[in-house]
């Protein structure tokens, strides 16, 4: 084998779905920071929604991205803490058929070298729906670069390329 399949290089869809009460896709550079960092890998941003912190929308959200043929990443953002308005992840993980428990423990501790100790509240999560990759990922765009740049994006050839075999 010529390439480590580790190496593996690929151009995925990606579907954006921010959890928020309170930004519109003027003001959310979470978002923006997202697509940043896709694109410039060159991958594409299919969707980019926000959605209020309400489990019937975020759920029929994420659905209707699991549905969309030409998504195969789900980037959630928002959510994952501990408050009474947290739901993404909850929401999220019932659709899973598969775990993928490193992701969330690689960005702790990733996560631990920028926020200490506080990073125990976070339950950000992977899994697998549909023959698609679901990332929850915080609300605060440098969660979002630390998980795109550090996690996802240096590992997305191999790890579509295990889930499609």
């Amino acid at each position: 084998m010529s390439e480590h399949r580790l190496n593996r290089k690929t151009q995925a869809v990606f579907a954006l779905v921010i959890t928020s009460d309170t930004r519109d896709l003027k003001d959310d550079e979470t978002g923006r920071t997202a697509v940043e960092l896709i694109e410039a890998e060159g991958h594409k941003v299919a969707n980019h929604i926000i959605v209020p912190n309400d489990s019937n929308m975020i759920r029929a959200e994420i659905e209707k991205q699991l549905n969309n043929s030409v998504v195969q990443v789900i980037i959630t953002s928002g959510g994952t803490g501990i408050s009474s308005k947290d739901r993404t992840v909850d929401t999220a993980t019932g659709f899973f058929e598969k775990d993928l428990p490193g992701f969330g423990e690689l960005f702790r501790r990733f996560s631990y070298d920028e926020v200490s100790a506080n990073v125990i509240i976070s339950r950000s999560v992977a899994g697998v729906a549909n023959g698609k990759l679901i990332f929850c990922l915080p609300g605060s765009k440098n969660a979002v670069r630390l998980a795109l740049s550090k996690i996802i994006l240096p590992s997305l050839g191999h790890t579509l390329w295990e889930l499609n075999r």
